[in-house]
């Protein structure tokens, strides 16, 4: 089986680098977008106090999310008692 000859690196020439350098100002507001989602604030859930879901508007962890959708279905499948 023959191999294939790996050619050298062609050097890049200095007119190309300049040209795709990332300016400062986009590097540094690139920088202050990602340190603002990590440092957010960690949302206790109001019911078991571990740390709330993140796509929660009530304030809820997932379990206790998922507890109360459970229990919104289940309400909703019982038939109410006639008199």
């Amino acid at each position: 089986m023959k191999r294939k000859r790996i050619s050298a690196p062609r050097p890049v020439p200095e007119s190309l680098i300049a040209d795709t350098v990332v300016p400062e100002k986009l590097l540094e507001e690139a920088k202050r977008a990602i340190e603002s989602d990590r440092l957010r604030k960690m949302v206790l859930c109001s019911v078991c106090k571990s740390e709330c879901a993140p796509n929660s508007a009530e304030g809820l962890c997932w379990v206790c999310r998922r507890l109360k959708l459970s229990a919104w279905r289940d309400s909703d499948s019982q038939m109410p008692a006639q008199e």
